[in-house]
């Protein structure tokens, strides 16, 4: 078998076979095949296009390209939860504890944030203690004690994505539905959930920036779960404006920490009610989705949840005192309010600009080696609906080191679109694809 052939027949738009496709994968990860070989067949991918058996065995054979989690020894369907990344998205800091309260054990790897969207990991290291690695055998044990364990990617885990997202994004064919949606799913695959539950945002904020896009998206990779024998659903979510109100690291899981009080913002509650739903569904625990609602809302009520968040914490290192006195995570020196030059119903809020502006705070990275001040970050006070006068405060920002508070405070003040007229800000859910839709 020769790489030149396998290029060759996907430039003629044939149909590779899963032989072919696993030859170019490990030969790739191994070192075997060129860059330049490699780029040519992304390109040829990229412009004919793959078919979902295509596309799902490019998935599994990425999967199988490093390590592979086994969660057989914990009981129960494990369900995992992915995102395609948005501002604002701290979910799993809330979803996690709250379907693990329902008993679903929830055994995750994230990763950290690069540029303007968030990671989970950089967001749980921000309170004082926490371990984000531990060895196979203590994380298995924390998800069959406590039913959560969330600890950060390793490099093992599916090595070809990483080397192929590397090229892809030096060759401009990073924005491919099949090979996003291999992408996302070899290392779900890797990361060894029985079943998955996507949040796939659309949006300023969002990768997908249009409807149609997101929906093809959740479709591909609801299809290649199908084929790999993974129960999974994909909910299209709006991520045209901010999640929540807190962006930053430590802002980020202060405001986790209050929306499991029952104190949150009701589009954040919302959506960890809808994914969390569904992660019952899959789990066999509530297949009614009224009554899944209803459990998952209890939980909240109760504090049952946010117990589970305490427990999560203290059993990963963590400060579990951070709970009942959140003033324990990091706090920024200085406070900079950024306020309205004109006034009216906000009509939009650019979420990426808003996610940038945080970055030249200090709360996100520029590359994969930059420090970031986990401190750092911004809180909005207005959201898409909400009137706004001239000269009131818009927004917060939290910093420590003031040389790029201008460029942020400019970005943000931007990002706010104001109109005369009310406005009525968009449904969180979108839509949902199943195999059902397949």
């Amino acid at each position: 078998m020769r790489m030149v052939d396998i290029i060759l027949k996907k430039r003629r738009g044939q149909e590779l076979s899963s032989e072919e496709i696993e030859f170019f994968v490990q030969g790739y990860t191994q070192d075997h095949i060129p860059d330049y070989q490699a780029a040519a067949f992304l390109m040829a991918a990229f412009f004919q296009g793959l078919s979902p058996r295509e596309t799902g065995d490019l998935t599994i054979s990425m999967a199988r390209s490093g390590d592979q989690a086994d969660l057989s020894g914990i009981p129960g369907i494990k369900v995992d939860k992915h995102s395609t990344g948005g501002v604002g998205d701290k979910v799993t800091l809330i979803l996690g504890p709250l379907v693990a309260a329902a008993g679903v054990p929830v055994a995750k790897m994230s990763g950290r944030g690069l540029g303007h969207t968030g990671g989970t990991i950089d967001k749980l290291e921000s309170i004082p203690g926490f371990q984000v690695t531990m060895d196979n055998q203590s994380f298995l044990h924390q998800v069959k004690e406590i039913k959560l364990a969330v600890v950060a990617q390793t490099g093992h885990l599916a090595p070809a994505d990483k080397k192929l997202y590397a090229l892809r994004d030096v060759t401009a064919t990073v924005d491919s539905i099949p090979l996003i949606a291999a992408s996302v799913m070899s290392k779900k695959i890797a990361a060894g959930a029985d079943a998955i539950v996507l949040d796939v945002k659309v949006g300023s904020g969002a990768f997908m920036k249009n409807s149609a896009e997101a929906f093809v998206l959740a479709r591909t990779m609801v299809e290649i779960g199908h084929h790999l024998g993974r129960q999974t659903v994909a909910l299209v979510t709006d991520m045209d404006q901010p999640l929540g109100f807190a962006i930053g690291n430590a802002l980020e899981v202060k405001e986790a920490i209050e929306t499991l009080r029952g104190n949150g913002p009701a589009d954040l509650k919302e959506i960890c009610i809808h994914l969390g739903s569904e992660m019952l569904n899959l789990a066999g625990i509530e297949k009614d989705k009224f009554a899944a609602r209803r459990m998952l809302e209890d939980l909240l009520a109760k504090g049952s949840a946010l117990k589970k968040f305490q427990e999560f914490v203290r059993a990963q290192g963590g400060n579990p005192s951070v709970v009942d006195n959140p003033s324990l995570l990091p706090h920024a020196s200085l406070i900079h309010p950024v306020t309205s030059l004109f006034e009216g119903y906000v009509k939009e809020i650019q979420s990426e600009q808003v996610g940038v502006a945080a970055m030249w705070l200090g709360a996100g990275r520029t590359t994969k080696e930059s420090n970031i001040d986990l401190s750092a970050g911004l809180v909005l006070r207005k959201k898409i609906g909400d009137y706004v006068h001239k000269g009131e405060v818009i927004a917060e920002l939290h910093y420590n080191d003031n040389k790029e508070i201008a460029k942020a405070s400019d970005l943000l003040s931007q990002a706010y679109v104001l109109q005369s007229e009310p406005v009525v800000a968009k449904e969180i859910l979108l839509g949902k694809i199943t195999e059902d839709d397949l």
